[in-house]
């Protein structure tokens, strides 16, 4: 019986470590964070005529201002990917965030997001860990973050250095 005791205690322990490693990839998270309550926003103009009183008549509606948008692309390998859209949106303070949108990732762990120069992550910004793998999410971006020269958003796995999806940054 104890010759059989040993196995049964390393099984259970590797069994335990295995479980506790794969389960970030069958948890899913969700999260809808509104618009900081800063962001610029911008009148649109919209024309309409009144057809009793032939009256053009214009009407203010308010938008959002984006400076840089992208569209996420997933690396294509069928286990990492990334979706949705990506946005830098001035705040009032002079700041700036980074907004996805629609956002869906598939789940790993040690997820980042990152401002940087290429797909490899081999010049970057760290803005956080991602909040959710699915929903609208905002993150700070630093004051001093060239936009220019960081114009790649990478959903990026730390721990072993992966890319799950990238979004190319333009104005």
């Amino acid at each position: 019986m104890n010759k059989y005791l040993i196995p049964i205690i390393a099984i259970a322990i590797i069994g335990s470590v295995s479980v506790f490693a794969i389960s970030p990839y069958f948890t899913e998270s969700s999260i809808d964070e509104a618009l900081p309550s800063g962001a610029v926003v911008q009148p649109m103009m919209e024309e309409t005529m009144m057809e009793e009183t032939m009256m053009e008549e214009t009407m203010m509606e308010e938008i959002t201002s984006v400076i840089y948008s992208g569209t996420f692309i997933g690396v294509g390998d069928g286990i990492h990917d990334a979706q949705g859209d990506a946005y830098t949106i001035p705040l009032e303070d002079g700041s700036n965030i980074l907004r996805l949108e629609n956002f869906k990732s598939t789940n790993g762990p040690d997820l980042y997001v990152y401002l940087a120069t290429d797909d490899n992550a081999s010049e970057f910004l760290n803005l956080g860990e991602l909040k959710a793998n699915k929903g609208n999410q905002n993150y700070e971006i630093p004051d001093d973050a060239d936009l220019t020269k960081y114009n790649k958003v990478l959903i990026w796995c730390k721990a072993f250095s992966v890319l799950f999806g990238s979004a190319e940054l333009s104005s």
